[in-house]
């Protein structure tokens, strides 16, 4: 890759979010914007989440415009994909097929809420690190 930092392909975006499970999601609550670190899955052109009864919950059915963003880092390269698109609790068949997915919790909590996120926009970016840190002489 050419520079310092590149955009990403729309392939190379979702190549990522195929091959992480851990993001943060960015949603609306009241009158702010709050973030939460979710488990995820990829399914078609959506992604999709379990999560409880709560806030993120309530802030999704509020107002279902959300942001969705996951980084990778390795050696001296890093990598972050963002998403926007609108959430929908998904219920009946629908929910029950996100069974077939890679979608594994971290956390053992009762989870009976399913959410796919339907991306209407994807951007990644990858960087190449100098991490000058690892040069500098302590004085």
């Amino acid at each position: 890759m050419t520079g310092r930092v590149t955009e990403m392909t729309n392939a190379d975006c979702w190549e990522m979010l195929r091959r992480q499970e851990f993001g943060r999601l960015a949603y609306h609550l009241g009158e702010g914007v709050q973030i939460a670190p979710i488990n995820y899955a990829v399914d078609g052109d959506c992604i999709v989440f379990r999560t409880a009864e709560g806030s993120k919950l309530s802030g999704i059915l509020g107002n279902g415009d959300v942001a969705f963003e996951i980084d990778e880092l390795i050696e001296d390269a890093a990598a972050s994909v963002v998403v926007r698109g609108r959430a929908v609790e998904l219920t009946g068949d629908a929910a029950i097929a996100v069974d077939q997915l890679r979608l594994r919790p971290w956390v053992r909590t009762v989870k009976n809420h399913v959410v796919s996120i339907k991306v209407t926009e994807i951007t990644g970016r990858f960087f190449m690190l100098s991490k000058p840190w690892l040069h500098m002489v302590p004085s």
